[in-house]
C-alpha cells in the first residue's frame, strides 16, 4: 500500500503530464490559459490551508482533487507558453514575403552521404527591403560537395529567399516528420544551394554548448586515431560520445533487430555506468571518511556532469544526468526509499524545462525503462535463488575445491539471473512503446544483451580510461616533445584493448542478427490507444500480482475485451477497403492496387524500388493496413492487373521498330486509368480514363488530352515530373477545365473505384 502524503510527485508528474498532452492534441484553438492557470493554483492553496484546518478526509481529498486540476492546468499553459508558433514575430507571420533571413546555427550537424542537415533559429528577415525581428526555427540541408564546410555550431548565416513549412506525411501511414519537426519548435523547412547562404560570423547562442560540442570534437579525434577500422571507431564514437554519423546502414540495422539500439546511444547507461563505477571505488577506498554520503554525492555530481559536458551536452545525456542528479540529491539526503518520487521529481522538472519533451521516444522509454527496472526487477529476482541453490549443494565432507567451485558457480550464475531479471523487466516496460513506434519485437534481445551489454558497458570503461590516459600523456609531451614516442605506448595499448572489445561484441550483434533473423516479429500495427490499453493491461497485472484482488484480473479481462474490440473494429474498417494510390517518392514512378489487406504496387519504369524506398514510403502503409499479400511489379511485368499498351500512329511512321507507344492503360475493378511517359498526338487511338497520370515529363496539349482520354479524367503529376514541368503544366490543363494534383507538392493521390 502507497503513502501517497509521503510521494507527492507522482501524484503531481501525472497532472502534468496530462495537462501537457491534452493541449498538443487539443490545445490548439483554447484561449489563454495563464490566467485561469493561476487562479486555480491560488484556489489550490486555499482549499489546502482550509482542508488543514478541518482535519477531515473528504477536506483533504477535495483539496487534492482541486490541487491536481490546477497542476494539469499550468502543464496545458505551460506548453501553451512554450509553444513559439504562437508569437507575434514568429516566422509564420512573414508566409513567402521573406526575401532574405539571417540564422544561427542552433544544433550539432547530422552527416548523411549526400546531405549535411541541421537546424537554424531565426534572428531577423527582410520582407520588402526592411530587416525586421524574426523567430523560428528551420530545418536545412546542404548538398555534401567539395568546397562546402560542415556546419558548426553558433554560425550566423545569410540565407537568401523564404524557407517553406515543413510538408505533412506525402504517403500513407508515413511518418510525421512535420509534426516530428513541431515538438522541437521547428515549423519551416529548406534546401540550400551552395550559392544561396553565406556565414557572417561565428556567435554562438550559448558559449558553454559551444565549448562542449568542440570539447566532443576533440575527444571524438582520439578515438580516430587510435582505432583504425572504421565499422569500431564508429561505434566507439557512439558508444562513449554518441557521435553516430560514421554508423553504417547495415551496423543499425543489426543492432535494431536483436534489440540493442540503446548501446549506439549515449544515455542512461553510459552515466549509470559511470556512477556506479565511481560509487564502488569510492565506497572501497573511503566509505568510513567522514562525511562520505555529502562529499560523495558532489563528486558524483561533479563526475557525471562533466561527462555530459564533454559528450557535447546532447539531449539524451543531459536526460539522464538530470535524472541521476535527483537520484543523487535522494540518496544524500537519505531518501532512497522513495525512488519513484525522485524520478517523478527528475521528469517534473525536466516538463517544466522542456513540455514538448512528454512527446520525445527516448524520455518515454528512459523513465519507463528505468521504473520497470526499480519496481519489477527485484520481484522477477526472486523467482530463483540461484546461488542459494548451489550453496545448499555443499557438504561438509566434500573437499574445499569443491566447494569453491558450488560457491561461486552459484554467484556466477546469479549475477546471469540478475542480468537476466534486469532485461526482462526493462522490456514489460518498453514493449508497448516499441511495438508503437518501431512496429517490430525482438524475441532475440534477451541473448543480444545478455552478453552485448556486459562487454559493452566493460568497453565504455576502457573507452573513458583511453580518453584519460591520452590526456595524461599529452601534458608532459606539450613540453617536452621528445617523450612523446616514448609515452604514445600507453595510450595505444589502451586503445588496442578497446578496439577489441568493440569488434567482439560488433560480431556478437552480427552473430545474433543472422542466426536469430527470424525471432523478430516485424510489421506490427497498434494505435496509440491499443498502446495506453496495452499499458493498462501490464499495469492491471502487476497490480493483481501485489495485490491478488480479483478486482484486478476483471479489470485486466475488461481492457482485453476492449483491446480485442479495437483489433477487430480495425479489420472490418479496412477489409472493404479499394483504392488507388499514386505514392510521392521523389523521381520515381510508383502506383499501388489496394483490396482490403492484399495490395499490389508497381513501378512504371524498369528499376524496382530500393529498399529505402520500400521502407518508408510504402512500408507504412502497409503495416498500418495490416496487409498480408503484397505484390510488387516492375515495368508492369508480371502484374496481375490487366494492361493494354496505345500505339501512337505518328510515332510508329518515323520508327517502324516502335512498337507500344507512350500510352499504358489499365482498368482495376471498374477504375480507368492511363499512364503517359511521352509526346503524345491527336493520331493516338482515344481512350476515355478516369485518371491520367503523366510521367517523366510527358509532352502534352490540353487539347490533346481532351480529344483523347476527355475532359472529365482528373490529371496526375507523378513524382517522375519535374518542377518547372508542372507548374507550366498545371496553369495550362486548369485554364482548359482539367483538375490536377501534384503527388511531390500534395501528397500522393488516392482514388476509389467506382462503386
Amino acid at each position: 500500500m502507497i503513502t501517497w502524503a509521503t510521494f507527492p510527485f507522482v501524484r503531481y508528474t501525472p497532472a502534468l503530464i496530462i495537462g501537457i498532452v491534452a493541449y498538443l492534441y487539443l490545445g490548439e484553438a483554447w484561449p489563454e490559459l495563464w490566467p485561469v492557470a493561476v487562479g486555480l493554483a491560488v484556489a489550490a492553496v486555499a482549499a489546502i490551508g482550509w482542508a488543514i484546518r478541518q482535519r477531515k478526509p473528504a477536506a483533504s481529498d477535495a483539496a487534492g482533487i482541486l490541487a491536481l486540476l490546477a497542476v494539469m492546468i499550468f502543464g496545458a499553459a505551460l506548453t501553451q507558453r512554450a509553444t513559439e508558433s504562437r508569437r507575434a514575430d514568429h516566422l509564420f507571420r512573414f508566409a513567402d514575403k521573406v526575401e532574405c533571413y539571417q540564422a544561427v546555427v542552433d544544433e550539432a550537424t547530422v552527416v548523411r552521404s549526400a546531405t549535411f542537415a541541421t537546424t537554424l533559429r531565426v534572428q531577423s528577415v527582410r520582407v520588402g527591403g526592411q530587416w525586421r525581428r524574426a523567430t523560428g526555427g528551420v530545418r536545412v540541408s546542404l548538398p555534401r560537395v567539395a568546397g562546402i564546410a560542415q556546419p558548426r555550431y553558433g554560425e550566423v548565416w545569410l540565407i537568401r529567399g523564404h524557407p517553406d513549412p515543413s510538408k505533412p506525411p506525402l504517403n500513407p501511414g508515413e511518418f510525421d516528420y512535420r509534426q516530428y519537426l513541431a515538438y522541437r519548435q521547428v515549423y519551416h523547412q529548406q534546401y540550400i544551394h551552395p550559392d544561396q547562404y553565406k556565414m557572417l560570423r561565428f556567435s554562438p547562442p550559448n558559449v558553454l554548448v559551444a565549448l562542449s560540442m568542440k570539447c566532443a570534437e576533440t575527444l571524438d579525434r582520439v578515438f580516430k586515431d587510435y582505432i583504425k577500422t572504421k565499422r569500431e571507431y564508429a561505434i566507439a564514437s557512439a558508444l562513449v560520445l554518441g557521435i553516430k554519423d560514421d554508423v553504417d546502414a547495415d551496423t543499425k540495422q543489426a543492432y535494431s533487430s536483436t534489440g540493442t539500439s540503446h548501446i549506439m546511444a549515449v544515455s542512461g547507461l553510459q552515466v549509470g555506468l559511470l556512477f556506479a563505477a565511481l560509487t564502488v571505488v569510492l565506497h572501497f577506498f573511503f566509505g568510513r571518511v567522514p562525511g562520505f554520503r555529502l562529499w560523495s554525492a558532489l563528486l558524483g555530481l561533479t563526475v557525471i556532469w562533466s561527462y555530459a559536458f564533454v559528450t557535447g551536452l546532447s539531449a539524451s545525456v543531459l536526460r539522464a544526468t538530470v535524472m541521476f542528479t535527483f537520484l543523487i540529491i535522494g540518496r544524500a539526503w537519505g531518501r532512497q526509499s522513495s525512488i519513484f518520487n525522485t524520478l517523478a521529481v527528475a521528469a517534473f522538472f525536466l516538463l517544466l524545462w522542456n513540455p514538448f519533451l512528454v512527446a520525445d521516444v527516448g524520455f518515454q522509454l528512459s523513465f519507463l525503462a528505468v521504473l520497470s527496472i526499480v519496481y519489477i526487477q527485484p520481484r522477477i529476482a526472486r523467482w530463483l535463488d540461484v546461488e542459494g541453490h548451489f550453496y545448499a549443494r555443499q557438504r561438509p565432507w566434500q573437499s574445499k575445491a569443491v566447494q569453491w567451485a558450488w560457491k561461486w558457480s552459484g554467484v556466477a550464475l546469479d549475477k546471469v539471473w540478475q542480468a537476466v531479471a534486469l532485461s526482462l523487466a526493462a522490456q514489460v516496460a518498453t514493449f508497448a512503446l516499441g511495438l508503437y513506434y518501431f512496429h517490430q519485437f525482438p524475441f532475440s534481445f534477451l541473448f543480444s544483451n545478455l552478453v552485448a551489454v556486459p562487454i559493452s558497458s566493460a568497453a565504455v570503461y576502457v573507452g573513458l580510461a583511453l580518453l584519460l590516459v591520452k590526456g595524461i600523456v599529452a601534458w608532459p609531451c606539450v613540453w617536452f616533445p621528445s617523450l612523446a614516442k616514448y609515452l604514445e605506448w600507453a595510450p595505444k595499448g589502451v586503445a588496442w584493448l578497446f578496439e577489441k572489445m568493440v569488434w567482439l561484441f560488433n560480431e556478437y550483434i552480427f552473430l545474433i542478427s543472422r542466426y536469430f533473423s527470424g525471432w523478430v516479429v516485424r510489421e506490427i500495427h497498434v494505435s496509440a490507444l491499443q498502446t495506453v490499453l496495452i499499458f493498462g493491461l501490464i499495469g492491471t497485472f502487476l497490480a493483481w500480482l501485489n495485490t491478488r484482488q480479483l478486482g484486478w484480473l476483471r479489470g485486466m479481462a475488461l481492457l482485453l475485451l476492449c483491446y480485442a474490440g479495437s483489433r477487430v473494429a480495425e479489420a472490418r474498417a479496412v477489409a472493404p477497403t479499394e483504392e488507388f494510390i499514386v505514392y510521392s517518392i521523389p523521381r520515381r514512378s510508383a502506383v499501388g492496387f489496394w483490396q482490403g489487406a492484399s495490395a499490389e504496387f508497381v513501378t512504371s519504369d524498369s528499376v524496382p524500388l530500393n529498399e529505402t524506398e520500400r521502407t518508408y514510403r510504402l512500408l507504412p502503409g502497409i503495416i498500418r493496413k495490416a496487409a498480408r499479400r503484397t505484390h510488387y511489379s516492375v515495368g508492369w511485368r508480371g502484374t496481375t492487373v490487366p494492361v493494354q499498351r496505345l500505339t501512337d500512329a505518328d510515332s510508329a511512321a518515323e520508327n517502324p521498330f516502335f512498337r507500344t507507344g507512350p500510352v499504358v492503360l489499365t482498368q482495376w475493378r471498374g477504375l480507368r486509368v492511363g499512364f503517359v511517359s511521352g509526346r503524345i498526338s491527336s493520331a493516338t487511338q482515344p481512350a476515355p480514363v478516369d485518371v491520367l497520370v503523366l510521367r517523366r515529363n510527358a509532352r502534352v496539349k490540353p487539347e490533346t488530352v481532351a480529344a483523347l482520354f476527355g475532359k472529365k479524367a482528373r490529371v496526375v503529376f507523378d513524382s517522375s515530373c519535374k518542377i518547372w514541368y508542372v507548374a507550366r503544366q498545371d496553369s495550362s490543363l486548369r485554364a482548359h477545365g482539367f483538375r490536377t494534383w501534384d503527388v511531390t507538392a500534395q501528397g500522393a493521390f488516392r482514388c476509389a473505384p467506382p462503386l
